[in-house]
C-alpha cells in the first residue's frame, strides 16, 4: 500500500466538472473525502462518515507518489507565498485546529497541552491564534519544551514520576491556575498523560482527547463527575478546519515551516522514516518523485 497523508502538489490535468482549479495551481490536499449523504456528512461532521475514503488507510493508497486524484471540493488551492512545504503541513495543523475548536478556547483562558509532538506544538500555536494568554507545553523531552516555549507556549512543564493527581496539583500550583485550567488538551495519548489532564482542568472546563494509545486505561471518572468536565473525543479534521488550517499559515497568525527539520529526496524516503523513528527533529518533509 502506498503510504502519505501529508501532502500539497501542482494540477496537472483536471475534469470536465471543476470550476476553481486549473492546471499549474498549487494547491494543498485533504487527504480524505466522505460520501457527502450519510447523516454525519449532513451534519457537517464529515469526519465521522463511515464510507469515509482516507488515503494510507486500507484499503486506499496514500499520496506519496508522483500523482494522485483527488476531489476538487478537497482541493486548497495555495496563496502565491504560501510554498508547497507549508501546504503539506496543513494536515496536522487541520488535526490541532479541530481539537481546538472542540476544546472552545476563548480569548484570555488558560490551556494546558499534553505533549509536545507536532500536534501538541500545533494546539499551542492554534490556542495562541484564538487568544488564549497562558498556554503550557507538557512533555517529558526537555528539547521539545525548548522549541514549544520558542515557538507558541507561555511556559513549559515537565511532569514527576508520581501519581496524575499529585502532578496535576504540582502544576496548578507552578503555574497558578486558581481552581485549575479552563481547558485541558492531551495529544500524548499516554495514561499518566490524561489522568493529569483530570486533575489539572478546572471545574465546569473542557478536557479533549486528542492523542490515541492504548484503547483501554484507568481512568479518574470520580474526578471527571465531581467537577462536571466536558470531555470530548477529537478525530482528525471536519467542516472548515482545513480552511481556517490554510488562513493561519496564510495570515502569518502560525508560522508551520519553524516544524519542519529537513526536506528529503523521494529516493531517500526510507532514510527519512528512519529518522523519525529515531525521534530526531520534528517534521521531515519527502519530496516528491517528479520533483527536480
Amino acid at each position: 500500500m502506498v503510504l502519505g497523508h501529508e501532502s500539497a502538489g501542482t494540477v496537472v490535468e483536471v475534469g470536465t466538472a471543476v470550476k476553481t482549479l486549473k492546471v499549474g495551481d498549487r494547491v494543498a490536499l485533504e487527504p480524505g473525502y466522505p460520501c457527502r449523504r450519510c447523516t454525519a456528512c449532513l451534519a457537517g461532521h464529515y469526519n465521522l462518515c463511515p464510507d469515509m475514503h482516507f488515503a494510507a488507510t486500507p484499503p486506499f493508497d496514500g499520496t506519496l507518489a508522483g500523482f494522485y486524484s483527488s476531489p476538487e471540493d478537497f482541493c486548497y488551492k495555495l496563496p502565491d507565498h504560501v510554498t508547497l512545504q507549508e501546504g503539506a503541513l496543513l494536515e496536522p495543523l487541520a488535526v490541532a485546529v479541530h481539537i481546538t475548536k472542540q476544546a472552545e478556547v476563548k480569548p484570555g483562558q488558560s490551556v494546558v497541552v499534553m505533549g509536545a509532538g507536532p500536534v501538541g506544538l500545533l494546539c499551542c500555536a492554534v490556542a495562541k491564534a484564538y487568544g488564549a494568554t497562558k498556554i503550557i507545553s507538557v512533555d517529558i523531552q526537555p528539547t521539545r519544551l525548548e522549541f514549544a516555549a520558542s515557538f507558541a507556549a507561555t511556559h513549559t512543564w515537565i511532569p514527576a514520576r508520581v501519581s496524575g493527581e499529585e502532578n496535576g496539583a504540582n502544576l496548578v500550583k507552578e503555574f497558578d491556575l486558581g481552581e485549575g485550567a479552563d481547558a485541558v488538551i492531551d495529544a500524548s495519548g499516554a495514561e499518566p498523560s490524561i489522568q493529569t489532564s483530570i486533575h489539572v482542568v478546572r471545574r465546569g472546563g473542557v478536557y479533549v482527547q486528542g492523542g490515541m494509545g492504548k484503547p483501554d486505561i484507568t481512568f479518574p471518572i470520580m474526578a471527571l463527575c465531581t467537577k462536571e468536565i466536558t470531555a470530548k473525543g477529537s478525530f482528525r479534521y471536519s467542516s472548515g478546519d482545513y480552511a481556517l488550517a490554510l488562513e493561519l499559515v496564510a495570515s502569518g497568525k502560525v508560522d508551520v515551516k519553524r516544524l519542519i527539520t529537513d526536506t528529503v529526496r523521494f529516493e531517500d524516503a526510507e532514510a527519512a522514516f528512519k529518522s523519525v523513528k529515531e525521534g530526531k527533529g520534528i517534521k521531515v518533509l519527502i519530496a516528491g518523485p517528479n520533483e527536480k
